[in-house]
């Protein structure tokens, strides 16, 4: 048995700092479909409530003890926010410039990043990615001050609750609030596809994905897609695993790019017909559970011939 030791070379290790802030707007369906960048950020505590001891006493002993549910509960600060979280504070545009607020709160999407460092690479040994789901703003003090011979900016604050999002790939877990990813232990090819799926990309937008594609990317049992696609006479020919991708192919008119079909399998793809010397875009998405390597998520540009 090895002897303990501590403080070894590079085994000091802190976290520091936030940034890499990202809000999430939910679509009809509830999927964070929707990444705008949140400037300004400045604290994200996390303050979670529950998980309380509960004692039962029999036979003058402590019979058993049941932990009550823990609950997600935070606090954001920051000198400014997207325009689109207005909406979730609780605010309506009427008009442009104009916001009415005491409106319905609506719950959003959340990551942000925080740095891990180390006594050897200092804050570049790494970082953890937070995601926040199912999160709903609270009405917040908003104190404005003077101008005066020692001005500092107006710092915003907002309380956050949330309603924990289940789990179908993975019964046995209870339903959560938040995930975190270590980037000094996980695998880097999935924590690439993983920011690529929360920061996007030219030609693919910025999403938050579920829970389980989160899990399942990291489990390894998601699996990666190799795809190609070149002209032919005058269609595309595509090339690869595209059983779980989806294509959309936009052509170039001269002054805009119009879409020619949206979410297209490969055999509904290559039955487009192509015009000739036109310049054509396809752009890739994946199915649950799949996700497309880092050099594959570039646009396509096909110019049949």
């Amino acid at each position: 048995m090895t002897a303990l030791h501590w403080d070894g070379t590079g085994e000091k290790v802190f976290e520091t700092g936030v940034d890499h802030g990202v809000l999430y707007i939910p679509d009809e369906d509830g999927e964070y479909v929707n990444g705008v960048a949140w400037n300004g950020l400045v604290t994200v505590t996390q303050s979670p409530t529950g998980a309380e001891s509960n004692k039962t006493y029999a036979d003058n002993i402590v019979y058993g003890n049941l932990i009550s549910v823990e609950e997600f509960e935070a606090t954001l600060e920051a000198y400014t926010c997207p325009a689109e979280f207005y909406e979730f504070d609780g605010m309506t545009t009427v008009a442009t410039g104009v916001r009415v607020g005491q409106q319905l709160r609506r719950p959003f999407g959340l990551s942000w990043r925080t740095l891990i460092g180390n006594d050897v690479l200092g804050t570049t040994y790494g970082y953890k990615i937070h995601l926040g789901y199912g999160l709903t703003a609270s009405p917040s003090e908003k104190a404005h001050s003077t101008v005066n011979d020692s001005p500092e900016m107006t710092n915003f604050s907002w309380d956050l609750t949330s309603v924990p999002t289940s789990f179908l790939d993975y019964p046995d877990l209870k339903p959560t609030s938040v995930l975190e990813i270590d980037s000094t232990t996980v695998d880097p090819t999935a924590l690439a596809a993983l920011e690529l799926i929360l920061y996007g990309t030219t030609g693919v937008d910025p999403r938050l994905p579920t829970v389980d594609e989160v899990a399942n990317l990291f489990a390894g049992t998601a699996t990666a897609t190799n795809i190609t696609v070149v002209a032919a006479v005058d269609a595309v020919a595509i090339g690869g695993t595209t059983t779980n991708v989806l294509f959309t192919i936009r052509h170039w008119t001269g002054s805009a790019w119009v879409v020619d079909g949206a979410d297209l399998t490969e055999a509904a793809a290559e039955a487009l017909v192509l015009v000739t010397g036109t310049v054509y875009e396809v752009t890739l998405s994946a199915a649950a559970n799949f996700y497309i390597p880092a050099a594959q998520t570039q646009l396509f540009y096909v110019v049949p011939t």
